[in-house]
């Protein structure tokens, strides 16, 4: 019995360790380079190839996707339904009456500037992408996870 409170106690101190990650040198001068204003910078390794930094920077919550070499792939930071663009509000307003806009942030890449949007209608959850101008580049209906209500 208490070989296996010692194990169990050994594997959460190294989860809680490998938890606190440091990214390579590359990645943290590409990131200061980047958003040389930001605070409180938290780093996870997001898969194989990319890290992402979640970070303060005036006064909002950002996260900013960096390759392994250091290259910038991505910033996202929640913005309010009253900052989003009138493109954005007009195509909500036409494309998607009805639904509520449950979670909504900018998404920045090298290539794209848009927002990605949680939408809501009674039970049904959409999630768009909208780029600046107001045009749908991504619509997904999700759907209910029957998990949930299993017992």
């Amino acid at each position: 019995m208490k070989k296996t409170v010692f194990i169990m106690i050994a594997m959460i101190g190294m989860t809680a360790v490998s938890c606190a990650q440091s990214a390579p040198a590359e990645v943290q001068e590409a990131y200061k380079a980047k958003f040389s204003n930001a605070e409180r910078v938290k780093w996870e390794k997001e898969n194989s190839t990319e890290w992402e930094a979640e970070f303060k920077l005036d006064g909002k919550e950002y996260s900013a996707n960096f390759s392994n070499d250091g290259e910038w792939k991505e910033t996202e930071h929640e913005v309010s339904k009253s900052d989003l663009p009138s493109a954005v509000k007009q195509t909500l307003s036409a494309e998607f009456n009805g639904y509520k806009v449950e979670a909504a942030e900018s998404i920045e890449t090298p290539k794209f500037s848009g927002y990605e949007m949680e939408l809501e209608k009674g039970e049904s959850t959409m999630e768009v992408v909208i780029d600046a101008k107001g045009k749908v580049l991504k619509k997904k209906v999700e759907k209910e996870d029957d998990d949930d209500d299993e017992d």
